[in-house]
C-alpha cells in the first residue's frame, strides 16, 4: 500500500476526479479522502509518478511530499469541512482548541506554520472560508441573516455584516440585491 497527499482536495467533486485520473492511470485506489489517497500498489515507478503529477495538476491537484505541505492541507481541509459541511457551528466552538486537538501541535506552532507558508494568518484565512460560506447561504435565499450568522457562530448580525463588508465591500443586503454570483472555489481562498 501506498499513501499519497494531495492539495486542494476540498469536496466530494474532487475525490471523485482524483478517482477517475487514478483509474486512468490503472492505479488502484484503496481510499480516498479530502486530501489522502492510499492506494494497492506497493509504490510508484518513476514513470507513475511523473505521470500521475501531470494528471493531477491538469485537473489542479497536486501531490504533496513534505510533512508541513500536509499538516496545512490537513487543517485547510478541517476548516473547509467545519464550515462549509456542517450544518452549524457549536457556540461553545474554539477553532485554536479544535485544530490543536486535531492535529496535536499547540495552535501558536499551527498558526505560525500556516502564516510562515500561506502568506496569511490562520484566522484570516477562517474569515475568508466563512464569508464564502456567507455568500453562498445568501445566494440560496433560505436562510435570513440572522440564521446565517448564528448558524456560522457569529455574535450577532451586526458582526457578521461588519466583517462581512469590510472583506467583500458588500454589505450582505447590497450583495443579495446585486445578484453578484461572485462566489469562489474554496481551493481558491487565501
Amino acid at each position: 500500500m501506498t499513501t499519497l497527499y494531495i492539495k486542494n482536495m476540498v469536496c466530494q467533486r474532487c475525490i471523485l476526479v482524483v478517482d477517475q485520473e487514478l483509474r486512468k492511470l490503472g492505479l488502484h485506489p484503496e481510499k480516498i479522502s479530502l486530501g489522502e489517497v492510499v492506494l494497492r500498489e506497493d509504490s510508484l515507478t518513476q514513470q507513475q509518478s511523473s505521470d500521475l503529477d501531470k494528471a493531477l495538476l491538469a485537473v489542479g491537484f497536486e501531490r504533496m511530499d513534505d510533512r508541513k505541505s500536509r499538516l496545512i492541507e490537513s487543517m485547510k481541509n478541517k476548516i473547509i469541512h467545519m464550515i462549509h459541511h456542517q450544518e452549524r457551528l457549536d457556540r461553545k466552538f474554539n477553532w485554536s482548541v479544535i485544530l490543536s486537538e486535531e492535529f496535536h501541535y499547540d495552535y501558536n506552532y499551527l498558526s505560525s506554520l500556516f502564516s510562515s507558508v500561506e502568506g496569511i494568518t490562520l484566522e484570516h484565512y477562517i474569515i475568508n472560508q466563512k464569508i464564502e460560506r456567507v455568500k453562498e447561504l445568501l445566494i440560496y435565499d433560505e436562510l435570513t441573516l440572522s440564521q446565517i450568522a448564528a448558524r456560522l457562530d457569529y455574535s450577532s448580525v451586526a458582526h457578521l455584516s461588519a466583517q462581512f463588508k469590510k472583506i467583500t465591500g458588500l454589505t450582505p443586503s447590497e450583495l443579495k440585491r446585486s445578484r453578484t454570483q461572485d462566489r469562489r472555489s474554496l481551493d481558491s481562498i487565501a
